[in-house]
């Protein structure tokens, strides 16, 4: 990458001078990463503005609080099965997906 002493404008920039351009397999690992730390991060927001804690959403879904918390920092890849039900049956809400 030939960013040495071109200074960096823009968070593209930065993403593509620290993980490479989009396409290429660091920068992939970066997005997905991404990724799930914002899903989880959703998870989260949903979780506390329904006022139940891991423990209660986990008992709600069939999985362990564990595994919520990881869920929720990011740490874990997540099914989409795993998505609706902590989602739609655990906190009520409705998934709709794009994409763009």
């Amino acid at each position: 990458m030939e960013t040495k002493d071109k200074k960096i404008t823009n968070f593209n920039e930065l993403l593509e001078k620290k993980y490479g351009k989009m396409g290429e397999t660091e920068r992939i690992n970066f997005e997905i990463k991404a990724k799930a730390f914002a899903i989880g991060e959703l998870i989260k927001m949903e979780r506390k503005s329904a006022h139940i804690t891991q423990q209660q959403l986990a008992d709600k879904t069939g999985t362990k609080k564990s595994f919520i918390s990881r869920i929720e920092n990011g740490h874990t890849d997540i099914q989409l099965s795993t998505l609706y039900r902590l989602l739609e049956i655990g906190l009520g809400k409705k998934i709709s997906i794009s994409i763009g």
